[in-house]
């Protein structure tokens, strides 16, 4: 900083400071607004949903989980129905469990089974209306 010789000199260096003193406060306000914004857990919720989703191993890997657990329940609603009888419980949880664990295994083998199937069909109506 320079020597400051008059009262003039005085007031503009005072006038720079505030200046400075004041855009440097408004950065930290800004820095601390986006800071808070990034630690709420709202925002966090949704960067992390993001991120899955934005993953294609991860979001791949979610979705062949998700169609697991669904056929599961639908192979356990089939078997054991409005049963209220034990053992049909338990056989239906027995499968549940026996067909998640396949479908979420073997996703790949049975998207590939079922695109071909879906093919085999498709030839089939083109030809017969051909």
């Amino acid at each position: 900083m320079q020597n400051i010789k008059s009262s003039v000199e005085l007031k503009n260096a005072i006038l720079l400071l505030e200046i400075d003193r004041s855009i440097k406060e408004q950065l930290l306000k800004d820095q601390f607004h986006v800071i808070y914004e990034s630690v709420r857990p709202i925002n966090i919720i949704k960067n992390t949903i993001k991120d899955i989703t934005s993953s294609p191993i991860l979001s791949e890997n979610l979705l062949g989980s998700m169609i697991g657990l669904a056929t599961g329940f639908i192979s356990k609603k089939i078997v054991v129905g409005s049963s209220g009888n034990i053992f049909k419980k338990l056989l239906g949880s027995v499968i549940q469990f026996g067909v998640t664990n396949v479908v979420s295994n073997h996703n790949d083998t049975i998207k590939i089974i079922s695109q071909s199937i879906v093919k085999h069909f498709f030839r089939k109506k083109e030809s017969a209306n051909q």
